[in-house]
């Protein structure tokens, strides 16, 4: 689900057409706090929209962690492109098994990988402890038509023998972890399916 095709394809949107939607959303809420010489610590970011975009905006530096291989070569790739490379750290893995190597960040951003992931407080609790001035987070709606829809999803990821399931966290329950680590919500946004969320410090 995460190998090279898929990461090529989404590789040639985004320069074809600048990050998706909500992405964007969470790239302008960002921006609109001021980035300009501050660090980014990028979970999940797939080709590295997010890594791309502020890096532009002025972030000083960025470190890249994703579970895909072929996800951080294209992120690579891109960097390089864009004349980055020297700024941007890459770790390959599980952000909760590599959390103990990576240091603080000004700015934290997990852009729809909570749905991904079985273990809340592990991800959240690991990733908010580390945003010293900004979190941004891109997750499904709280709603029961989300919440109805996804386990249909998950049964076809089972018949297929695709290991890949998706998870409808509580909205109160990420929340209260993230403001255990003194985080407060900034600013938020919703579409249809996604919420998106700055917390500050």
């Amino acid at each position: 689900m995460f190998d090279r095709r898929a990461a090529e394809r989404e590789l040639r949107q985004y320069r074809a057409a600048g990050p998706g939607g909500t992405t964007r959303l969470l790239i302008d809420a960002l921006k609109a706090e001021g980035v300009a010489g501050l660090t980014l610590l990028d979970i999940g970011g797939g080709v590295g929209a997010i890594q791309h975009e502020l890096l532009r905006a002025g972030v000083r530096s960025a470190t890249a962690v994703d579970a895909s291989s072929a996800y951080l070569d294209a992120a690579r790739a891109e960097v390089a492109r864009l004349g980055h490379a020297d700024r941007v750290v890459y770790h390959h893995g599980d952000f909760v098994e590599v959390a103990p190597r990576i240091e603080p960040h000004d700015i934290v951003t997990l852009d729809r990988v909570i749905c991904c992931y079985h273990a809340l407080e592990a991800l959240v609790g690991l990733s908010a402890l580390r945003a010293r001035r900004l979190y941004g987070l891109v997750y499904p709606r709280d709603a029961w038509w989300i919440r109805a829809a996804v386990p249909a999803q998950n049964t076809v990821f089972r018949l297929v023998r695709n290991p890949f399931r998706i998870f409808v966290h509580a909205t109160a329950a990420v929340d209260a972890i993230v403001r255990r680590h003194g985080l407060r919500p900034r600013c938020s946004r919703r579409t249809p399916f996604w919420q998106i969320v700055i917390y500050a410090r």
